[in-house]
Formats: structure tokens, C-alpha cells, sequence
């Protein structure tokens, strides 16, 4: 059957936000805005990108619909519920998608994303069948035992930090969230590197930061206003529960 789109974007946002105040981390208030608008207008304006689904938490799906409307946004075809795990509200917003023949998933949680990096990742995937964004971890690294001692240091020269957009095959990612032992719960990468299946890195963007804490967001907010983006002081949606 022919899929309906090439490519459609799995927004995932239904995080609880116990670490941002208790507020749905989809609606933490950045710049005035809520978080999970950033990366939706990025998307919005990937021309790569036929079709969003949004996956919010279960009690914010009229605030989603709300947000969406106000946005005027044209690419969001379905929003849908997430589940107790990311897995699970991958899996969730992959069941509502329409047919397509490569899904890109990110996480709703990296504001700072930006159209040129949904691009990049459709052109490797395109070539290689599975794209990750990512970045070489600065940092010396060492793994540590129980007791806190030094076991070894690691080469860090061949060690990324992972992030999202990541991008796959439709048929492939389907599979992968079916076949893959149900203890994995990480990013769908893994779920492919369980199967023995190839995933294929690129060049990710530092400043393509997840926002998990107060400080993460003091941190987006920086690189927001940088980009020149200027703040609303108003949002009535920013406060959604």
C-alpha cells in the first residue's frame, strides 16, 4: 500500500513535569511560550516534514488542540495520548500516525532544535535506513565502581552524547517497537541495537540541549534569545494543566 506521507515527525511531550513545578513539561513556560512550541514550529517549518503527531500527557490533550490552533499550525494531523514509558508513548504516537515511509521521533523536550537538524537527519536516515543526532562527549569520562572508585577511563574518542531527532524506516521502527525486549525503554536506537540492526550517527548541535531541569531552561532560554527570539508576556496557554 502506498503510505499516505514520506515522512511523518512523532512529537513526544508527555512528560509529567515533576522536576519543572508540577506543570506538564509541555507547557513549562520558556520565553512566555510553552516548552513543547519551539519544536513545533521548527517542524512547521521543515519542508521535509509532511505531518506531526503530538503526544501529550492524557489530561492535556485539549490544551495541545488549543495550542496548536493558536500557533496556526497546518502539519499537526493527531494528537494522542502518551504511556507510562517513552517507549510507550513512541509506540502510542506511531499507532495514531498515518502510513509514511520514514518517521522522525523527537523529543518535545529539546526546544532549541532547529529545522537544518530535521533535514540532516532525513538525509542520513535516507542513505542508511536509521539517523541519530549526536555529539562527541568533551568530556573525560570514567566509569566507577559500587564503592566509588576509579574502574577505568574510557576513550572518549569514540564515545557520543545521543540526542533526538532521530529518524527511521516506518516499516523498520514498527517492527523494532514489537521485536525488542520490553525492558528496553531508552531512545529507539537502542531498540534497533538490540535487533543487531544498523544505526548510523551524525553530526548533532550542542546547543540542541534538553530541558530537564531549572537550569536547562535558563540555559534555552539563552540560546533562544541569542537566536533572537524575544519573549511573550503573555501566553494563556503557558500555565495549562
Amino acid at each position: 500500500m502506498t503510505a499516505a506521507f514520506e515522512t511523518v515527525a512523532v512529537l513526544v511531550a508527555a512528560g509529567s513535569g515533576q522536576r519543572m513545578g508540577g506543570v506538564p513539561k509541555a507547557f513549562t513556560p520558556l520565553l512566555g511560550r510553552p516548552l513543547i512550541s519551539y519544536s513545533l514550529r521548527a517542524l512547521e517549518e521543515t519542508p521535509q516534514v509532511d505531518a506531526v503527531v503530538l503526544v501529550l500527557p492524557v489530561a492535556a490533550g485539549k490544551a495541545g488542540r488549543e495550542l496548536v490552533g493558536s500557533l496556526g499550525l497546518r502539519k499537526v494531523v493527531e494528537i494522542c495520548p502518551g504511556g507510562a514509558t517513552r517507549r510507550d508513548s513512541v509506540s502510542s504516537g506511531l499507532r495514531a500516525a498515518p502510513t509514511s515511509t520514514w518517521t522522525l521521533v523527537h523529543d518535545g523536550a529539546r526546544p532549541c532544535v532547529t529545522p537544518d537538524l530535521f533535514a540532516k537527519g532525513l538525509e542520513v536516515a535516507r542513505a542508511a535506513g536509521a539517523a541519530i543526532a549526536a555529539v562527541p562527549v568533551q568530556d573525560t569520562v570514567k566509569e566507577v565502581g559500587p564503592g566509588g572508585a576509579v574502574l577505568r577511563t574510557l576513550d572518549r574518542s569514540h564515545l557520543y552524547a545521543v540526542q533526538t531527532p532521530q529518524v527511521f524506516a516506518t516499516r523498520s521502527l514498527l517492527q523494532a517497537h514489537e521485536e525488542a525486549p520490553p525492558d528496553l525503554l531508552l531512545d529507539d536506537a537502542s531498540l534497533f541495537e538490540a535487533l543487531g540492526w544498523p544505526v548510523h550517527v551524525y553530526a548533532g548541535d550542542p546547543l540542541n540541549i534538553k530541558v530537564t531541569t531549572q537550569g536547562d531552561l535558563a540555559l534555552a532560554e539563552a540560546v533562544l534569545r541569542n537566536r533572537g527570539v524575544l519573549p511573550e508576556t503573555e501566553d494563556p496557554l503557558a500555565d495549562a494543566e
